[in-house]
């Protein structure tokens, strides 16, 4: 170590994430969706929608859950499958009508619960936090390629 103290900053980060997390799924669960429902919905929402893989990338949900919250969507018919035109082996999962009024329905009350959080951030307070997370995230990725670069 040189001389800096991070253990601190990490713990915070973590304990930022699980509150948030928390807060989050309480209201989510309100709207009579699991954070990983309300995560595809989210996601989908004012797309043409998008195939598995995007849709993974692009949640945080693992491949392995994704596949049961897309089918357990697929039976409140809030999301269809369509075949991709560009891939015969790829399926777009897309918003229904009842998915999309789903969308406009609770993304504008979630994203209300979550402003709540924010209120007393200026603008230039979030624009500096969103820069230093940045550059954690960036200085994470460097680090595991080096580590990925030194045990080859």
């Amino acid at each position: 170590m040189h001389g800096k103290t991070f253990l601190p900053a990490l713990r915070e980060i973590a304990r930022t994430y699980q509150e948030f997390g928390s807060y989050s799924a309480a209201h989510v669960r309100t709207l009579g969706l699991t954070p990983s429902q309300f995560d595809i919905i989210a996601t989908l929402g004012n797309t043409s929608g998008m195939s598995c893989k995007e849709l993974g990338e692009k949640t945080l949900i693992t491949k392995g859950t994704l596949t049961g919250v897309i089918s357990r969507l697929e039976a409140k018919k809030f999301i269809s499958r369509i075949p991709s035109p560009s891939d015969a082996r790829s399926q777009i999962i897309q918003l229904t009508r009842t998915g999309e009024a789903l969308f406009a329905r609770i993304f504008p009350a979630h994203i209300k619960h979550i402003d709540r959080i924010f209120t007393n951030f200026s603008q230039s307070n979030l624009d500096k936090l969103t820069h230093d997370l940045q550059k954690l995230r960036h200085a994470v990725i460097a680090a595991r390629v080096n580590q990925k670069s030194n045990n080859s």
